[in-house]
């Protein structure tokens, strides 16, 4: 089934969305800069003197107005490159070299992908080296910043390159299921990767080393049999390289799996947070957590494939960008600028249901190590050390929380300890 409106139309309609979707989110920068007038909340006041809690307001109002700029220098950047004619002229050049299509396609996706880049690198050194270094969270060097780029540049073209190949071969000739085509080729994508990334693709940029034996790795080993969870091994990851900040998570799948620390992380927590923290991330994978994320994921790409095959015919989003000639590669651009809303609207359904995996992970941590005291304190800690807003506006957090706003989450934690 095709759909087709007029060139004007789709215009008005890609530009409505692009400038609403900005509107929404500088209405929830402005609330949540409003939200910091509140004081300090009482359950923190162990964590925070008044000299860090006003370091953290001020890390957060210096962030917001960077990401303000960012955001409306990429809209206007859009905006002047496509009324400029920009896509019809790197269309233009894509098809210079007489290539077929899926070559052609390539090209031209990678000549944006790389002008993008291009645009975005000044923003992310003077995040890195400006803002973080600022508030004292920056440890990365040029060198390792550099490399990082090098490096994600040959992942996106040895496995983003192929990746795209496909899903441009199947539209150019799979005709009405190229969409279903490109649904079963993305999950399968998706899946390998991770099983792949734990052990071939994250050791590109951080060193993990096994925990080494001690108390802290006896208590986890421990634990983890306690819940019947079969685990060689902890691994610490050295995020010091590049950031003060401290985190954890649990990736891959059978064999491949890893609970990872970071060395900041262990530096400045007791073995009871720790496990603590650690048996939050075992709760995610308990509860089915990474799985549930992963298959709303690839339903999600399964319907923005299927809205794109409606459209991706249409002469008139073409004749929207300036472009005289349809393109499988060309649409595949348009129609994410059109999926705006679309994206948006998911993004928040994805949003809230990983903040109700949050809380009952944090749920899980604290009912099996059996206190809920430990979790609490870590999460101050966290808090402290990485300067967390403490008083996010509602509107903020549904729109940008994949997490539940600390006090919320501590409040919930003090509950569950109150009932044990």
């Amino acid at each position: 089934m095709d759909i087709y409106f007029s060139a004007d139309w789709i215009a008005r309609a890609i530009l409505i969305f692009l400038a609403t979707d900005l509107l929404i989110h500088l209405l929830a920068d402005t609330l949540n800069l409003k939200a910091l007038e509140q004081p300090l909340p009482d359950r923190f006041r162990d964590v925070f003197d008044p000299i860090r809690y006003a370091k953290s307001r001020q890390y957060l109002r210096t962030n917001t107005r960077f990401g303000q700029l960012t955001r409306a220098v990429d809209f206007l950047l859009l905006i002047g490159f496509w009324f400029a004619g920009g896509f019809a002229l790197v269309d233009g050049w894509s098809r210079d070299a007489g290539w077929g299509p899926v070559p052609t396609g390539l090209v031209y996706i990678g000549m944006l992908v790389f002008i993008k880049a291009l645009v975005d690198q000044p923003f992310s050194l003077y995040a890195t080296f400006v803002i973080e270094e600022r508030f004292g969270f920056n440890r990365t060097r040029l060198s390792t910043w550099i490399n990082d780029r090098i490096k994600t540049l040959l992942l996106i073209l040895l496995l983003g390159g192929p990746l795209m190949a496909g899903i441009l071969l199947f539209f150019q000739y799979a005709g009405s299921a190229a969409w279903l085509w490109c649904w079963a080729l993305i999950t399968l994508f998706t899946l390998l990767v991770q099983f792949v990334a734990p052990t071939w693709i994250m050791p590109l940029f951080n060193r993990f080393e096994p925990l080494a034996d001690g108390d802290l790795k006896s208590t986890i080993l421990a634990y983890t049999r306690s819940i019947g969870f079969t685990l060689d091994d902890v691994y610490v990851m050295d995020g010091s390289r590049r950031s003060a900040k401290s985190n954890a998570f649990f990736t891959g799948f059978g064999r491949h799996r890893r609970i990872v620390l970071f060395d900041t992380l262990i530096e400045r927590h007791s073995t009871d947070e720790l496990l603590a923290i650690l048996a939050h991330e075992m709760g995610h994978y308990k509860r089915h957590h990474i799985l549930i994320t992963i298959a709303a994921g690839i339903l999600q790409t399964g319907v923005l494939l299927y809205l794109m095959s409606l459209v991706i015919g249409t002469p008139a989003l073409f004749h929207a960008f300036y472009v005289s000639q349809p393109s499988i590669h060309a649409g595949l651009i348009f129609f994410s600028l059109l999926y705006t809303p679309v994206d948006l609207f998911l993004g928040l359904f994805m949003q809230a249901i990983s903040r109700r995996h949050e809380y009952a992970a944090d749920r899980y941590a604290a009912t099996t190590t059996g206190k809920a005291g430990p979790m609490i304190a870590a999460l101050k800690k966290l808090s402290a050390d990485n300067l967390s807003n403490l008083t996010p506006h509602p509107f903020y957090v549904i729109l940008n929380y994949s997490h539940p706003p600390m006090c919320e989450r501590i409040r919930a934690l003090e509950k569950i300890g109150s009932a044990t």
